[in-house]
C-alpha cells in the first residue's frame, strides 16, 4: 500500500460511520456516549482479534479508533472531591494516550467493559493506583511516569536511546495555585503538593533532544508513548502522544492536538517536536504486556 493510501485510510475515523454518528448527535450525555464508544472498540477488538496482538500494536489500534475526536482540555476538573472522570467524546493529550493504554490493557485482560476501564484508569491515574484525593493524581507526567514504572504499567526505554540526563524543576503547580481550583480554595493542598514536587525534582530522568529525535526514531513501535519536554519553567513535558508506524517504517505520532483541536496523526515524530520552539525533546515509554 502507497504511504500516502496508508494516511488517507487513517484519517477516516471509525466512529465516523453513519450510525455512530447519528447516536453521538442524538445523546448529549458524555457518560452514555463514552459508554457507547468503549463497547463498539471492545466489539471491533473482539471481531479482529486484538487481545492476541502486542499490547503495542493493540495501542495503535486503539488509538485510530479514536482518529477525528475533538480537543477538549479539562476534562478530569470539576466540583467537589476528586473522582476519577472518563469522558471519550472530548480529549487532551493526557487523557488520550492514557485511556487508549488503559483499554488496551483491559481488553487484553479479556474483562473489557466500562467498569473495568474506570478501574484500570484508577490505577494508571492515581499514585499507587488508589484515589485520595486532589494530590493523589499524578499531575506531572514525570510523577506520572515513575509511578507507572514501579506498577508495572510501563517501561521507559529512552536510556536506550543515546539520551542526556533531563534534570527535573517542577515548580509550576505549588506556584500558580490560582489555575487549580482545588489549590486556589485549600492552601494546605499547596503546602503538600510542594513536597510531591521536591520528591519528583529527586527523581532521574533522561531525554533524547530534538536534534537528535531523527536518529532514534528507526528504534520507536506502535504503541510507545512520547512524553514532550519543554524549555517552560516549572514545567517537565509539555505534551503526550503515541507513535503510529506504518507499512513503509515512517514513524508517525498520534496525539490530541491543542492547536487542531482534534485527535489527529502528524505525519513526522520529530518534525512536529521541531516545529515547536519551546519543545526540547522527548522521552519514550514502552507499554507492558499485561500478565
Amino acid at each position: 500500500m502507497e504511504r500516502r493510501t496508508f494516511l488517507a485510510l487513517l484519517s477516516a475515523p471509525f466512529f465516523m460511520q453513519p450510525s455512530l454518528r447519528r447516536s453521538r448527535k442524538k445523546n448529549t450525555d458524555p457518560q452514555a456516549t463514552s459508554r457507547y464508544i468503549v463497547s463498539q472498540a471492545v466489539r471491533r477488538a473482539k471481531a479482529e482479534r486484538w487481545d492476541a496482538q502486542p499490547i503495542g500494536q493493540l495501542m495503535g489500534n486503539i488509538g485510530q479508533l479514536l482518529l477525528g475526536t475533538p480537543y477538549v482540555g479539562g476534562t478530569l476538573e470539576g466540583d467537589g472531591p476528586e473522582v476519577c472522570r472518563l469522558d471519550l467524546t472530548g480529549l487532551d493529550c493526557v487523557t488520550y494516550f492514557e485511556n487508549v493504554l488503559c483499554l488496551a490493557r483491559v481488553i487484553k485482560k479479556r474483562k473489557p467493559s466500562f467498569e473495568a476501564l474506570l478501574d484500570e484508569i484508577t490505577y494508571t491515574r492515581y499514585r499507587g493506583g488508589v484515589l485520595d484525593g486532589y494530590t493523589s493524581r499524578l499531575h506531572y507526567t514525570a510523577d506520572w511516569i515513575d509511578d507507572n514504572i514501579r506498577k508495572r504499567v510501563i517501561s521507559d526505554i529512552t536510556p536506550q536511546l543515546n539520551p542526556d540526563p533531563f534534570p527535573l524543576d517542577v515548580h509550576f503547580m505549588s506556584s500558580n495555585p490560582r489555575f487549580y481550583k482545588p489549590l486556589k480554595d485549600n492552601p494546605d493542598l499547596v503546602a503538600s503538593m510542594a513536597q510531591i514536587e521536591q520528591r519528583i525534582n529527586a527523581t532521574s530522568r533522561t531525554y533524547v533532544p530534538k536534534a537528535r529525535i531523527a536518529e532514534i526514531e528507526s528504534m520507536l513501535q506502535t504503541g510507545d508513548i512520547v512524553a514532550i519536554t519543554t524549555s517552560k519553567k516549572g514545567l517537565d513535558y509539555a505534551h503526550t502522544g503515541m507513535v503510529l508506524v506504518d507499512e513503509q517504517g515512517a514513524r508517525h505520532f498520534m496525539h490530541a492536538s491543542q492547536q487542531k483541536k482534534v485527535v489527529r496523526i502528524e505525519p513526522s515524530l520529530h518534525s512536529y517536536v521541531n516545529d515547536v520552539r519551546t519543545h526540547t525533546g522527548i522521552s519514550v515509554l514502552r507499554p507492558l504486556d499485561v500478565a
